[in-house]
């Protein structure tokens, strides 16, 4: 029979005596307690002796070993004892100790069956051990008892503090929340035995965090314990929660754990401008959209709470201004809404308000959640360039316009308050052609070469006016001139007409029909009148009908036609339209004779050709041609050495010496001279025509171009529609000078007092020629003085 129990003795660490007993039932008569208080009694003897004997079956009834955990001394901790009664004491039976830790956490004495626990227990790690005990017979090693299994439990004691698995912890709760609202819930777990004791007992507080916050010492749920905490005063909060085992007396462990609180933002202030007048300017050339400046309402709240919204909302300026917001940085932006003008309006005053898009009804009371500030705009001045009023010209001129004729006056003005003069200009990219010219000053626009709407019938030019004191300031309108049409030309063949009649033609035969085409565009439609010419009025053969259709029709008049009499006939054609004035011009049809068959179909249109009785050979058109071509190399080598022949001098006694300024390096004839050029030619050229006297050493390099000048601009008044026309006439005529024949001298002439500086008619021969004089002509003539005047011995001038 096994027995087994727990000693109470001095190495047992608490003292606490025998904590595991267990009893067998076997078929013996004594039973052995280890560890017992003492022996059993007669009594309880008897009982026992009689409970055996009504029970002869073997059986096991085992309970545990109990051992405290966290064994600190230096022997090893007795568990307890095993023993068999078949145990004589005299070493013959060999316990034996197996199962989880055997041999490494929990030995036995083989001899007396003392169970000892030689590593440190830890209750938390394992919480209890399942072995199994034999007893042998030392010497056969014979079973002498079945082998058996018991129980080894680890007691707990307080050994492990609480801990908080999940901490430290975040939270955040709205700022200006009411006392008691919750934040967050810590919680503390203790490793030891729940069951047993109050070791797994936790209770919370708090160590640090309060006024502002409490903890239920319970649950561990954190709440506000202060009203109205102000995120814009403190917005972080550090707080530690304390968790206490032993249901926080005296002697417990405890863990900490530190939870960061953040007081989350809600919309309770209102925004405000820092500055109630803000002082801006501007450039009047500022274009649309472009920033003036920038305003902002500061707002201690943030996110969403702190957006705004930006309006004008009075001022001068409504029309002028406008303000949007910035997402991004939560600033007003004013900007340019239509164009300033210095001129017009100097200044402007707005109003700005500053609101927040969301707020939160029961902060309400803390409003008005929105600000007013006031905004002055400064207008600067800039130098604008000129600006055209109307901005854009629409002009309608006949093509048969004269040169010279004004079709619209451009106007421009300097929108600056200097304004300045203006003078004006036409850019030459948007008129290759020079068709236009522009008076520089009064800006008439005015005709420089014919029109012609067959050619060009639009031209889109520009026009520049460019201020006098500042050339960089230049402005431009665009002129779109629209050219009308003149009946100017006459009608047509739409191609050319070659008829065929034939010899059995009958009269009233239809043998063409014809039609015309005209490059004028009339409004009323284009209609055309056809008839036979004056000279072909009664023409015997044919005749034509106006068909009203601007086409007609050309029939036989008679029949009889014969090739061997006339194989063609040539028949003018009067075309006229319906245009003023009427224009109208001859076309000629030209038919052939040909001879058809029965059915009208041509077969020949050749008459048979006479046999020359003589022919040529080939020799004689050999040597006609080189004939030929002889005579003409002769004639160009005599016109070649006439033109190289130099011709002498004839020059006329009258003749002004002075012309010759067009053709030798001298001097002109100064202010006096008027026989250079005549003043006169500009008003009268038909007169100075009458005058000129040409030079037979030359070609005339100097012409008065007024020989191509139309009659009605000679008798024209106005100078400059003269030279217009004069300059479009150079520009025409291909062997005209490439130079005006207007002679300016810059050099002074007789009327001056040092008289003419011209080496003509001078002394030949300066070796008497005495320069004296030069010294009472003034400083201007210092350095000729210096030059040529007389000096003394000493090397001083006279």
């Amino acid at each position: 029979m096994w027995t087994s129990g727990r000693m109470s003795n001095a190495k047992n660490l608490f003292g606490l005596g025998v904590s595991l007993y267990f009893w067998g039932l076997m078929d013996l008569t004594t039973t052995v307690l280890s560890g017992s208080a003492g022996p059993l009694t007669e009594g309880q003897e008897d009982n026992l002796s009689d409970k055996l004997h009504q029970r002869m079956k073997r059986s096991w009834v085992w309970n545990q070993f109990f051992v405290l955990e966290e064994y600190t001394g230096t022997d090893p901790l007795y568990v307890g004892k095993l023993h068999s009664d078949m145990d004589r004491g005299d070493g013959s039976i060999k316990y034996i100790l197996s199962g989880e830790g055997a041999g490494i956490v929990f030995t036995i004495d083989d001899t007396t069956g003392d169970i000892h626990a030689i590593q440190r227990l830890d209750r938390e790690e394992r919480s209890q051990y399942t072995l199994r005990a034999q007893a042998l017979d030392r010497r056969t090693g014979r079973p002498m008892e079945p082998e058996s299994e018991f129980i080894i439990k680890i007691q707990d004691i307080n050994d492990n503090e609480p801990k908080f698995l999940d901490g430290p912890y975040v939270a955040s709760v709205p700022e200006m929340s009411p006392v008691g609202t919750s934040v967050i819930q810590v919680t503390a777990t203790d490793a030891d035995d729940p069951t047993y004791g109050n070791s797994a007992r936790v209770v919370y507080s708090i160590l640090q965090g309060q006024p502002y916050f409490s903890v239920d010492s319970r649950t561990g749920l954190i709440r506000t314990a202060l009203m109205n905490m102000d995120r814009e005063a403190k917005e972080y909060y550090e707080v530690i929660i304390q968790a206490k085992d032993m249901g926080g007396q005296l002697g417990g462990l405890a863990g900490t754990t530190t939870v960061n609180i953040t007081l989350s933002d809600v919309n309770d202030n209102p925004p405000r401008f820092p500055q109630k007048h803000y002082q801006m300017s501007v450039l009047e050339s500022a274009p649309v959209s472009s920033t003036v400046g920038r305003v902002v309402a500061k707002d201690l709240d943030e996110g969403i709470n702190a957006e705004m919204k930006y309006s004008l909302v009075d001022g001068d300026g409504l029309d002028v201004f406008d303000i949007n917001t910035d997402p991004n940085y939560q600033v007003g932006i004013i900007t340019v809404r239509k164009p300033l003008s210095f001129e017009s309006k100097k200044s402007y005053t707005l109003k700005v308000e500053g609101a927040n898009p969301h707020l939160e009804m029961r902060f309400l009371n803390l409003g008005p959640f929105r600000d007013t500030t006031t905004v002055h705009i400064s207008v600067e001045d800039v130098d604008e360039p000129p600006v055209f009023e109307p901005s854009i010209y629409f002009v309608e001129v006949p093509e048969d316009v004269e040169i010279g004729t004004t079709i619209q006056i451009i106007s421009a003005k300097d929108p600056d308050v200097t304004n300045n003069s203006i003078r004006y200009s036409i850019d030459r990219s948007s008129d290759p052609g020079r068709f236009f010219y522009v008076d520089i000053t009064s800006g008439a626009l005015m005709t420089a070469r014919p029109l012609d709407r067959e050619d060009i019938s639009w031209h889109n030019i520009t026009v520049l006016a460019m201020e006098l004191n500042n050339p960089s300031q230049v402005g431009s309108v665009s002129v779109t001139v629209k050219v009308l049409d003149v009946n100017d030309n006459a009608p047509e063949f739409a191609r050319f007409y070659e008829a065929f009649v034939c010899e059995n033609a009958k009269a009233g035969q239809l043998i063409q029909t014809v039609s015309a085409i005209d490059r004028d565009d009339p409004q009323e439609g284009q209609r055309f009148y056809y008839s036979l010419a004056p000279e072909a009025a009664n023409n015997p053969n044919f005749t034509l009908r106006d068909n009203q259709d601007n086409t007609a029709w050309i029939l036989t008049r008679r029949s009889g036609f014969r090739q061997q009499e006339q194989n063609t006939f040539y028949l003018p054609i009067l075309i006229s339209d319906n245009g003023r004035p009427v224009l109208s011009s001859t076309g000629t049809l030209t038919v052939h004779v040909c001879s058809c068959d029965e059915e009208g179909m041509v077969m020949s249109c050749n008459a048979e050709a006479y046999v020359l009785p003589v022919s040529l050979s080939r020799g004689a058109l050999i040597a006609i041609l080189a004939c030929i071509f002889v005579l003409l190399v002769l004639v160009l080598l005599i016109l070649s050495m006439r033109r190289q022949r130099k011709q002498p001098y004839i020059i006329d006694e009258e003749e002004n010496i002075h012309e010759n300024i067009v053709r030798y390096d001298d001097e002109g004839g100064g202010e006096e001279d008027t026989e250079a050029f005549d003043i006169a030619a500009m008003w009268n050229p038909r007169e100075a025509q009458l005058v000129v006297k040409n030079r037979q050493d030359m070609l005339p390099e100097i012409e008065s171009l007024s020989r191509y000048v139309p009659q009605a601009c000679v008798m024209d008044n106005n100078v400059h529609n003269y030279v217009l026309a004069k300059l479009y006439e150079a520009d025409m005529d291909l062997w005209a000078p490439p130079f005006d024949s207007l002679q300016t001298y810059m050099f002074e002439g007789n009327g001056s007092v040092a008289e003419s500086l011209s080496s003509l008619q001078s002394v030949t021969t300066d070796s008497d020629q005495s320069y004296d004089y030069l010294t009472d002509w003034g400083p201007r003539f210092k350095k000729l003085a210096e030059m040529y005047g007389a000096t003394d011995s000493s090397g001083a001038l006279w």
